[in-house]
């Protein structure tokens, strides 16, 4: 058995400060839970999760004579998480997800990955092989993350490590090589009572704890669905144009534990926290150009879903810009059928609530 004590070592000075390792037993309850979660369709249209969905709980079925499952953390947070109520939606603004202002965590991830799975297989074990899996990988890096002892599963469906919160991305190694697995202790933290993720979410998405309609979350809305987004989350996006961070932000661990990094392999921010809706609605192709060639979590909507998730955001918080934006995409036959139509159903909701604002403040007036 190889000590770990050497790989940790690879790993933070490849960016990664969390690191566990565990034994490959298969995870049989965690199979179970998602071939339900799969037959109920919550995944939505994310169809390669049901892709041999048995594979992702038994690392032997993905690497042949897998001995260790490595599973490692980066922290993305960037500032402070606010202890108070979070603000209301500025008018003409949208917000970006605290993961997507900075590059693609993806392929940051994937390549340190590569790099410790090479480490591993010349220096500490001659003759090993091992793979490096990030999300969109056939691993469980939640389950294994909690099984490493670095942190637990809560009721958003997210991992929570005690003494930092959940602000991490996370990637596993599949290894032959066999190290040292982590000392885990029992479960000395949890959820307990706490419910604030569950009556935080505008949308209703974690039905019940630890259970999550993919279809209901805003993150799968504004990035993953793909065409219109059914009008009653219209006004539960809280102007959210990408991602979302509610369950986390409200979340006790991130408020009182979870501390920015001062320097990470994600770099600095691409994107401000917010954008101007109208740009969004206007010219969405030239935002996303501005991004150069750098990877970017936005580059994975593309323009046709950005400008939607504008034009859903500006129905909740208007202004005179983001509706002329609206208009006059409304009128466009260079937009696809669908994104007309909804322009056209924001241009309305949009002029409604502006009459209703202008005549708010004629009447104090």
């Amino acid at each position: 058995m190889i000590p770990a004590a050497p790989l940790r070592e690879i790993a933070a000075a490849e960016g990664f400060d969390w690191f566990g390792a565990a034994r490959p037993e298969p995870l049989d309850e965690e199979r179970g839970r998602f071939a339900a979660w799969l037959a109920e369709g919550r995944h939505g249209d994310m169809a390669w999760l049901a892709e041999k969905p048995a594979r992702r709980a038994d690392p032997s079925a993905v690497l042949e004579s897998c001995r260790s499952v490595i599973v490692l953390g980066m922290n993305y947070l960037r500032e402070e998480v606010p202890r108070g109520a979070p603000p209301p939606q500025t008018a003409g603004l949208g917000r970006i997800s605290r993961y997507a202002r900075t590059r693609d965590y993806h392929r940051v991830i994937e390549k340190a990955l590569r790099r410790i799975a090479r480490a591993i297989d010349r220096d500490l074990a001659p003759g090993s092989r091992s793979l490096g899996y990030v999300d969109y990988g056939p691993v469980m890096e939640r389950p294994w993350a909690a099984r490493a002892g670095l942190g637990f599963i809560g009721k958003h469906t997210l991992l929570i490590n005690p003494a930092e919160g959940s602000f991490h991305f996370l990637g596993a190694i599949l290894t032959t090589a066999e190290f040292e697995p982590s000392a885990v202790e029992p479960p000395t933290a949890g959820c307990g009572d706490c419910r604030r993720c569950l009556d935080a979410c505008p949308t209703g998405a974690i039905t019940e704890p630890w259970r999550l309609d993919a279809r209901r979350c805003l993150s799968y809305l504004t990035i993953e669905k793909k065409g219109p987004i059914e009008e009653e989350f219209w006004p539960l996006t809280e102007g959210f144009v990408f991602g979302c961070d509610i369950c986390q932000d409200v979340c006790p661990y991130n408020r009182t534990r979870a501390q920015p990094t001062a320097e990470s392999p994600l770099g600095g921010a691409l994107v401000p926290a917010e954008v101007r809706l109208a740009e969004l609605i206007a010219r969405p192709a030239e935002f996303l150009a501005r991004l150069g060639e750098t990877s970017s979590p936005l580059k994975r909507a593309g323009a046709e879903s950005l400008a939607r998730n504008a034009l859903i955001a500006a129905t909740t918080a208007p202004t005179e810009e983001t509706l002329a934006a609206a208009m006059e995409l409304s009128h466009s036959k260079l937009s696809p059928d669908w994104l007309v139509q909804t322009a056209a159903q924001s241009a309305m909701r949009q002029a409604a609530r502006l009459a209703g604002i202008n005549a708010d403040e004629n009447d104090a007036g």
